[in-house]
C-alpha cells in the first residue's frame, strides 16, 4: 500500500509540476500590438517588418499587427493601454500630450512615453493634371481628399491650407478618406486632388500615379514658415513619383515611435534595442525606413522618454534628459 500512495504522490507531484510550469510559460510572453494606420499607407508596412523582428529576436512575445486609422487613434489606443507601440505623426503627438481637443484630444494623454524619432512625413498634395491645379491657391472650388478626420493628416491638412490663407469653406468639396479611398475616386474623376502626409515613395501615390498623369503641388516656404514648428520646409525628389520630373518643396514633420508608461522597462527596452540592430529589414519593408538614424532618435521628441528607451539610448552614446 506504501508502494502505491508513493507511487500515486509522484505522478501527482510530476502532474503539479508540468500544470504549473505551464501558466509560468504563458504568463512569460508579453503581447505586443503594433498600431499602425492604413494597409495603404507606409506605416503599415513598416509595422509588420516591427513586428516580424519583434517575432524573432524577442523571446517569449507574442507581436501582432493592428490597421488603424492613424496618430490619432493611436494616441488614444495607446492611453487606454490597448498598445504596446505605435506610429504617429510629431504634431499629433504634441496635441496628445497637451490635451488638444480640437486635434482630437479631450484631456492630455499623459500615459504616453517616447521610444525613438524616425522619418520624417511629407506633406504630399498630388492633383490630377486634368484638373487643372498647379499651385495651393488653385485648390480652391476644387474637390480635395484631406485624409481620415482627425487623422494625423487631417491635421496637417489644416495647418498647411490654413498658413495659405485656404479653409475648407474655400474648397468645392471635402472629403475625409484615408489614402487609397483617395485614390480610388481620383481614378474615377470624382475628387480633383488628395493630400496625404507619409514618407516618400507611399504606395497610394505610386498607384495614383501609374493609371492617372498627377501633378505634385508645391507648398512654398514661405507658407511653412507661417504654419511654424513641426512643419520644416524640405523638398519632394525629382521621380519620387512617376511624371515627377523635378523636385517639389513641401512641408515635412517627423514621425515617432510611441508606447505607454504601463509597459515593462525591459520590453521596451528589447523593442528600441531591436529597432536600431535591424533598420535593414525596416529599410525594406518600405524606403521611408532608409531615414531612420540613431542620432536622430531624440530629435523634437514631445513626450518623456520610457524608461527602457532611455536606458538603450544612454547605452549608445546619446545624451538623455533625466
Amino acid at each position: 500500500m506504501k508502494t502505491l500512495l508513493s507511487g500515486r504522490a509522484l505522478a501527482g507531484i510530476a502532474t503539479a509540476f508540468v500544470i504549473a510550469a505551464l501558466p509560468t510559460a504563458a504568463r512569460a510572453q508579453d503581447f505586443i500590438n503594433v498600431l499602425t494606420g492604413g494597409t495603404s499607407g507606409v506605416y503599415y508596412p513598416m509595422g509588420v517588418a516591427l513586428s516580424k523582428i519583434y517575432g524573432d529576436k524577442i523571446a517569449n512575445t507574442r507581436p501582432s499587427v493592428q490597421a488603424t486609422k492613424a496618430s490619432v487613434e493611436n494616441l488614444v489606443l495607446l492611453q487606454q493601454g490597448r498598445g504596446e507601440i505605435a506610429f504617429t505623426l510629431g504634431d499629433s503627438l504634441d496635441a496628445a500630450w497637451k490635451g488638444d481637443e480640437e486635434a482630437g484630444f479631450k484631456t492630455p494623454l499623459k500615459k504616453l512615453r517616447g521610444i525613438t524619432a524616425i522619418y520624417p512625413n511629407y506633406v504630399q498634395i498630388v492633383a490630377s493634371k486634368e484638373s487643372g491645379i498647379k499651385t495651393l491657391g488653385d485648390l480652391k472650388g476644387k474637390r480635395l481628399s484631406v485624409g481620415a478626420p482627425k487623422s494625423g493628416t487631417e491635421l496637417n491638412a489644416r495647418a498647411i491650407l490654413g498658413a495659405a490663407g485656404i479653409t475648407y469653406k474655400d474648397l468645392g468639396k471635402i472629403e475625409y478618406l484615408p489614402f487609397a479611398e483617395s485614390v480610388e475616386l481620383m481614378k474615377n474623376r470624382q475628387l480633383d486632388a488628395t493630400l496625404q502626409s507619409a514618407g516618400l515613395g507611399v504606395a497610394s501615390i505610386r498607384d495614383l500615379a501609374s493609371s492617372v498623369e498627377i501633378v505634385v503641388v508645391e507648398v512654398p516656404k514661405a507658407v511653412i514658415d507661417k504654419a511654424g514648428p513641426p512643419f520644416v520646409s524640405t523638398p519632394i525628389p525629382a521621380n519620387t513619383y512617376g511624371g515627377q520630373t523635378t523636385d517639389v518643396n513641401t512641408a515635412a514633420v517627423v514621425n515617432y515611435l510611441v508606447t505607454h508608461e504601463g509597459v515593462k522597462e525591459e520590453l521596451v527596452y528589447q523593442m528600441t534595442k531591436n529597432i536600431f540592430e535591424n533598420l535593414g529589414e525596416l529599410g525594406s519593408s518600405h524606403s521611408a525606413g532608409k531615414s531612420i538614424k540613431l542620432e536622430n532618435a531624440l530629435d523634437g521628441m514631445p513626450v518623456p522618454l520610457h524608461p527602457g528607451a532611455a536606458r538603450y539610448l544612454k547605452e549608445k552614446g546619446l545624451k538623455v534628459g533625466s
